[in-house]
């Protein structure tokens, strides 16, 4: 691939990977995201072999790059000490709030039953990788998997309800729920 139409991807990815942010792998048209790659419908083609594979690529993407920053948390933190540290960001007003490095999984986990089963796949296999990444040990795992749940549930919820005082207090609740 030349370094021009691998720029030119990788565009297209960024573009897809905000609108997924933002409202999911569904609802964003191709037309939408070439758009906002500043290019046009007639070049995607060149590019994906359908809006499925670009959203699914931008969604690994986007959950590789979580667990990349769960790598750089000091290994040394106990599994609560790391999911607590983790929990303060991710639970956080300016997480909410972000619509450029947010987490995709508001976004899109209300989606899965509609999706094609590799988002599934995808999904499974970084809630697998992450969980191992949150636990102290094997043992700690079921921990560690609850706590993720009950941070990507707080998170949807309190961007379902917006900023406020509810909301503030959802992301409170959550993250003081978490150990």
């Amino acid at each position: 691939m030349s370094d021009k139409k691998a720029q030119t991807r990788e565009r297209i990815l960024q573009a897809a990977s905000s609108a997924l942010i933002q409202r999911g792998p569904a609802e964003p048209s191709v037309g939408e995201v070439m758009g906002a790659a500043g290019l046009t419908v007639g070049g995607f083609y060149a590019h994906f072999e359908s809006k499925d594979a670009l959203m699914l690529e931008a969604f690994t993407k986007l959950l590789a790059k979580r667990r990349a920053a769960i790598e750089e948390v000091d290994s040394q933190l106990s599994g609560e000490e790391r999911r607590s540290l983790v929990a303060a960001f991710y639970l956080s007003r300016k997480h909410r709030d972000s619509t450029a490095q947010a987490c995709p999984l508001p976004a899109t986990v209300g989606e899965m039953g509609r999706l094609p089963d590799a988002f599934r796949q995808v999904l499974s296999e970084h809630c697998e990788l992450m969980a191992a990444q949150l636990a102290a040990s094997p043992e700690d795992t079921d921990k560690a998997l609850a706590d993720m749940a009950l941070m990507v549930g707080g998170l949807t919820l309190a961007r379902a309800l917006g900023p406020g005082e509810l909301s503030d207090r959802v992301l409170r609740a959550a993250k003081s729920a978490v150990r």
